[in-house]
């Protein structure tokens, strides 16, 4: 790809964007409406997160945006602090530190994720977005769009507001949703391949202009009709000034603050996080398997959320659900990102009544297939069959979104890929084999691995306390290039048990062969070092 010419996969980028503003839109509205924000600050943060983002980032098919993941927090904060200027300046705050944490070069923790945790991250959230889409598929619309939490903010959850659907479906929204998904199974599974009108006009805007069709065909319609409360709700306007007047500004009479600070740090840290997951998701998921530079993401969310927080935004982060929509679509490169932002920008400005006939039916349709693409079920048979250590850290974090929220559910995945590679450190620590039993003597070989920590004390020690009395051991240490400190202390308290069993010890090192050594602390100089 010859990056001197962004315009090079304009044929293959635009289409996708659109599909990402498709996706995009519904999602700013619906987080800020869970974050107890104005409206209008999730568009801001959208557009934000598309051109200001997108345009420093190097990540090729990245898109940036407000989070699921911080809406709680935002609510939070917001009445924490007393009022939405000083919430803003978290957020610029936030940024700050976000920027700092790139000169820091902390993006290496990216690279630290299992992953089986990352797989499962994208199988739950595709699950969540489609159980989440039901109840707007049907025109149940009682959770905003966006809010992924198990919990909702009108006291159901996830599960009850699907059951709930049952007694308020919507005629006209359901036909209209089945018809778009339709049309889009049509697009993608026929259609895609019949020519260029085909790939260059993607089935989301097709089912999008359908749905606005048929709402102005059946207004007015009691049976048929769509009601307001099931389309799209863009701020419209009524002249120059009041669109400028939807802009807030921070207070930075509060930067002395601690509240303020606290915010801002926690902001910065989650949204660093998520980043830095959806960043490893989203390679993960390239066809060109191309590697983003994580100090660099880092870099660009600071100044995007500084952006963002200065001209009356949400904090941004990439977000997974929008790249995932953009690889989908085809996006092959960062333009994809940058013109949904502008999509955003321009059709804020321009044609917001117009997006306003877009009915969430139709987008709920969209995301439903992008929820399929992220959770195919053969994921989970291939995923089982790689065995018990990938598969337990991949179906908690799955479980773990699906029944808490984003962050819960990696945390819990993490810290079950966390005790997976403990054990198969315990289990990895040695190889032991019994070489003879001649004369009454059972010789024993023990050779270590190439690096034994603490975390292998257990294992060992269970070993030399099993040896049996006027045991020859011969423990062979030529390939560890790393022993710690507490393994060599057990070797040293196991030498004057040794002694006192009248087992004989035969150290094999690239420093030589010592028979019962005096000390091991000495031979080793008690430090971690190479052998």
């Amino acid at each position: 790809m010859n990056s001197s010419n962004p315009f090079k996969n304009l044929k293959s980028d635009l289409p996708s964007s659109i599909v990402v503003f498709f996706v995009a839109l519904p999602l700013c509205l619906g987080i800020a409406l869970a974050s107890g924000a104005p409206l209008f600050s999730g568009l801001i943060a959208g557009i934000v997160g598309g051109v200001v983002v997108g345009g420093i980032s190097k990540s090729t098919v990245g898109v940036s945006g407000p989070a699921a993941g911080l809406a709680a927090i935002v609510l939070t904060a917001i009445g924490t602090l007393g009022s939405f200027e000083n919430f803003l300046l978290a957020v610029v705050l936030g940024g700050a530190i976000q920027f700092l944490f790139g000169i820091l070069k902390a993006g290496v923790i990216g690279y630290y994720f299992p992953s089986s945790v990352i797989k499962g991250m994208l199988t739950g959230i595709g699950i969540i977005i489609i159980l989440k889409q039901i109840p707007h598929f049907f025109g149940y619309n009682s959770n905003p769009e966006g809010s992924f939490a198990f919990f909702q903010v009108d006291g159901e959850n996830t599960f009850s507001a699907i059951l709930n659907t049952i007694n308020f479906i919507s005629p006209g929204a359901t036909i209209i949703a089945l018809l778009a998904l339709t049309i889009l199974l049509l697009w993608s599974e026929v259609l895609d391949d019949k020519g260029k009108f085909f790939k260059l006009v993607q089935g989301p805007l097709v089912a999008v202009a359908t749905g606005i069709i048929y709402f102005i065909s059946t207004k007015g319609s009691t049976q048929w009709g769509i009601s307001s409360d099931l389309l799209v709700s863009v701020p419209v306007p009524e002249d120059a000034t009041s669109f400028f007047a939807q802009f807030s500004f921070p207070n930075f009479g509060a930067i002395s603050n601690p509240q303020v600070w606290i915010v801002a740090f926690t902001i910065a840290l989650v949204a660093s996080l998520e980043t830095l997951l959806c960043v490893e998701a989203t390679d993960k998921i390239d066809p060109l398997k191309r590697v983003t530079p994580t100090n660099r993401e880092l870099l660009a969310q600071g100044i995007g959320n500084i952006f963002s927080g200065l001209i009356g935004g949400l904090p941004v982060t990439q977000v997974i659900v929008r790249s995932s929509a953009n690889i989908q679509s085809g996006g092959k490169t960062k333009m994809s990102a940058i013109i949904h932002g502008f999509l955003l920008l321009i059709s804020v400005i321009l044609i917001p009544n117009l997006l306003n006939k877009i009915p969430l039916s139709v987008l709920a349709a969209i995301l439903f297939i992008v929820g399929y693409k992220l959770a195919k079920p053969t994921l989970f048979i291939e995923i089982y069959r790689s065995g018990w250590k990938q598969f337990t850290p991949f179906i908690v974090t799955v479980l773990g979104i699906i029944f808490t929220d984003l962050l819960i559910g990696i945390s819990l995945g993490l810290a079950v890929g966390i005790v997976v590679i403990l054990i198969k450190s315990f289990q990895n620590s040695h190889f032991l084999h019994i070489e003879d039993k001649s004369n009454g003597v059972q010789k024993i070989k023990m050779t270590l691995a190439e690096e034994v920590t603490f975390f292998n004390k257990g294992a060992i020690l269970k070993e030399l306390d099993n040896l049996a009395r006027k045991s020859y051991l011969e423990l062979d240490v030529t390939k560890t290039r790393y022993l710690d400190n507490d393994i060599i202390e057990i070797l040293e308290d196991f030498s004057e048990k040794a002694r006192q069993r009248n087992i004989d010890i035969k150290l094999i090192s690239v420093r030589g062969v010592v028979e019962n050594p005096e000390s091991f602390i000495k031979f080793f100089q008690l430090r971690p070092q190479t052998i």
